[in-house]
């Protein structure tokens, strides 16, 4: 399995990133969107990354120049018809993921891997809306893509070993570190992480400390970059409490109950960063 051309689905925060490392790598790129108007807020963000780091000396003008020209882009799927790798980066719903992986299944050939970009929906699951299973794939790129090292690769249960080779020989191109695993709630990383979060939470609602405290205990005391509530906001607390329910569904077991006050907030309205307000005030 020879990847030499990749689409994007979906030009977000996460779309876009992905698009911007495999074109660095020097893949042929398309990025898909439904409107126009997300298509371009997705490429000026690229530009602006690309600006940033030529400033910084980690690029040269000419090598940014050849990447953006490597990237097109557009509104029509059929695009994806030709390429080798397609990386589905939309919003965390089965339902729209189910349907666009259906709809890929039709327009791609034979030989095409379908990846997923989710953070914590199951694979086999996706993989069930096309007649391809054994060519559908996780590839979990970390937030924000162009600097986080890792993607964490999520082998469905009928995922054929030469589809986890060509995408982490792909990843391994785009400057990555691919490690795999096993399709399960919540994979590893927010298997792991998404409890602590809401355990630091936990601490918060029952007066045990306050946000400040919390957070410099974790960051001076455990040598984590950033405090586990400051994380929630620059996630999402919307987001959180979407994988702490998929780990307490999928899971069965009440230790990973969301935390009330963690409900309580993303009823307020306050999910942090993007609304301004969460734990901290932006």
């Amino acid at each position: 399995m020879t990847i030499q051309k990749i689409a994007v689905i979906g030009a977000g925060q996460m779309g876009n990133g992905i698009a911007q490392v495999a074109a660095c790598a020097g893949y042929d790129v398309v990025m898909v969107d439904i409107e126009q108007a997300y298509v371009e807020r997705g490429v000026g963000a690229i530009e602006k990354s690309l600006a940033k780091l030529v400033s910084k000396e980690r690029m040269t003008q000419e090598d940014s120049d050849a990447s953006r020209a490597r990237i097109t882009t557009s509104t029509d799927r059929s695009e994806c018809a030709d390429c080798d790798l397609v990386i589905e980066a939309v919003p965390e719903i089965l339902d729209l993921k189910q349907s666009i992986f259906q709809e890929l299944d039709r327009i791609c050939k034979p030989e095409t891997i379908l990846a997923s970009n989710t953070s914590s929906i199951s694979i086999s699951t996706i993989a069930e809306a096309t007649n391809r299973p054994d060519k559908v794939i996780g590839m979990h790129f970390m937030n924000p893509v162009p600097i986080m090292k890792l993607v964490e690769i999520i082998n469905g249960k009928a995922t054929s070993e030469a589809t986890n080779s060509a995408v982490i020989e792909a990843s391994s191109t785009m400057g990555k570190t691919a490690l795999s695993c096993n399709d399960s709630p919540g994979f590893v990383s927010n298997r792991i992480l998404c409890p602590m979060l809401n355990e630091a939470i936990l601490t918060l609602q029952e007066g045990v400390a306050q946000p400040e405290a919390i957070d410099g205990i974790m960051k001076l005391g455990m040598n984590h970059p950033i405090g586990p509530l400051a994380l929630c906001d620059l996630i999402g607390l919307d987001t959180v409490l979407h994988i702490m329910k998929v780990l307490h569904e999928g899971l069965g077991d009440e230790k990973y109950a969301p935390a009330p006050l963690l409900i309580e907030m993303v009823d307020e309205g306050k999910l942090g960063r993007k609304s301004g307000q969460g734990f901290y005030s932006y």
